[in-house]
């Protein structure tokens, strides 16, 4: 499927990963925050591969630009979220601590992306 180039993105791998962690800790939720925080965090952490996935499908660099910004925002929003979480008792500090590793490694992995594309865009 080499239609697909997303896939060989580490970037985007790894949003897959935080996306499939983040999906396995709502679990433990409370029930009443299933269409609450719940439906929040699920929007938050699909948005993020999901806009790697349309940045790379764009042939103009500011459009690319625009869709990783989205991921950023939808990162930092679902970290945000997680936070809350903690707060609200439904994650342990452990499973805080691990999320927001994670959310480092994706936003440094984010980070380069965007400054590539930057790169890019500046030589044209």
């Amino acid at each position: 499927m080499e239609n697909f180039g997303y896939r060989r993105l580490v970037v985007y791998q790894h949003a897959r990963v935080y996306a499939k962690t983040v999906y396995s800790l709502l679990k433990k939720f409370p029930i009443e925050e299933r269409f609450a925080l719940c439906d929040q965090l699920r929007r938050y952490v699909i948005s993020i591969p999901s806009n790697i996935a349309e940045a790379v499908g764009r042939v103009s660099k500011k459009e690319q630009l625009h869709f990783i910004e989205f991921a950023f925002g939808s990162l930092n929003e679902s970290m945000s979220q997680i936070e809350l979480a903690s707060d609200f008792g439904y994650i342990t500090a452990e499973e805080l601590i691990a999320i927001e590793e994670k959310v480092v490694a994706l936003s440094k992995l984010l980070s380069g992306l965007r400054k590539s594309i930057l790169k890019d865009l500046q030589q044209h």
